[in-house]
C-alpha cells in the first residue's frame, strides 16, 4: 500500500444514501417554500454539511430555514434509511481487505455522527468502525470543501497529509481533500467524471479501489 491512511467519505461512497436523502431534501425544500428538483439538491447540496444548506437558502432566498429543520429532515430520513438504505456495492469486501491487511482507515463525512452510525447499522457496516474512526463535520468549525476535516481526522489517526488518500463521490469532497494536500479518487458511480476534476485517479466500481491504493 502506497498510503499511511485511507480515508472514506461516507454518504454515496460506504452507504448508497445519497439517492434517498437528497429526495426527501428536495422534498422538504419544497414544501418550505423553495421549489427543489432531485437533480437541484444533488447539484447543489451533495457532499455538503448541513450548514451549507442553511447558508445558501438564505444566500439565494434572503429567507431561513425553520429552526426545526435538521431534525424534520433527519427524522424523515433516518426513517427511510431503515427502509431502504443498503452498503455500496463492493464497500464490504474493500473495508474487510483493507483490516485484514492491517491498513489503517476511517470515515470523514460531512453528515453528523448519528446520520453515520445510523447508516452503518442499517447497511450492515458498524463492525468495521469503532468511534476512533469516525469523524463528522460536526467536529470542525467548516465542512467541505473547506480542508478542515480531512486535516482533522489525519491528525487524529497520527498521519501526515500527504501520506493520506481519500475516496470521494462529490465535487465538494475532491477540492476538500486536494486543499488538504491529499491524493484523492473519485467514485463516478453517481457523480460525472467531469464533476470531479482534480482527482487524482477515477473508479466507477468499488472492486477496482483496492487495485488502484496498492499500485499508486
Amino acid at each position: 500500500m502506497s498510503y499511511d491512511l485511507v480515508i472514506f467519505d461516507n454518504d454515496g461512497v460506504l452507504v448508497d444514501s445519497e439517492p434517498i436523502s437528497n429526495r426527501h431534501l428536495a422534498a422538504y425544500l419544497t414544501e418550505l417554500g423553495h421549489p427543489t428538483t432531485y437533480e437541484d439538491s444533488i447539484r447543489d447540496y451533495m457532499g455538503s454539511a448541513m450548514h451549507r444548506i442553511h447558508e445558501l437558502i438564505a444566500e439565494r432566498t434572503g429567507q431561513r430555514l425553520p429552526e426545526e429543520f435538521d431534525d424534520v429532515f433527519h427524522a424523515r430520513v433516518f426513517a427511510a434509511f431503515e427502509r431502504e438504505l443498503k452498503a455500496v456495492s463492493g464497500a464490504d469486501e474493500v473495508l474487510g481487505k483493507l483490516a485484514a491487511d492491517g491498513v489503517p482507515y476511517c470515515v470523514a463525512s460531512s453528515g453528523s455522527h448519528e446520520r453515520i452510525r445510523v447508516g452503518h447499522r442499517v447497511a450492515g457496516l458498524g463492525r468495521w468502525f469503532d468511534d476512533e474512526r469516525i469523524f463528522s463535520s460536526q467536529d470542525v468549525g467548516r465542512g467541505k470543501p473547506a480542508p478542515d476535516l480531512f486535516l482533522y481526522a489525519a491528525e487524529r489517526m497520527g498521519v501526515a497529509p500527504e501520506r493520506c488518500v481519500v475516496v470521494e463521490d462529490s465535487p465538494l469532497g475532491v477540492q476538500a481533500a486536494v486543499a488538504a494536500g491529499m491524493d484523492v479518487y473519485g467514485f463516478t458511480a453517481m457523480t460525472p467524471a467531469a464533476k470531479l476534476a482534480g482527482a487524482t485517479g477515477l473508479f466507477s466500481d468499488m472492486g477496482q479501489l483496492v487495485g488502484l491504493l496498492t499500485s499508486s
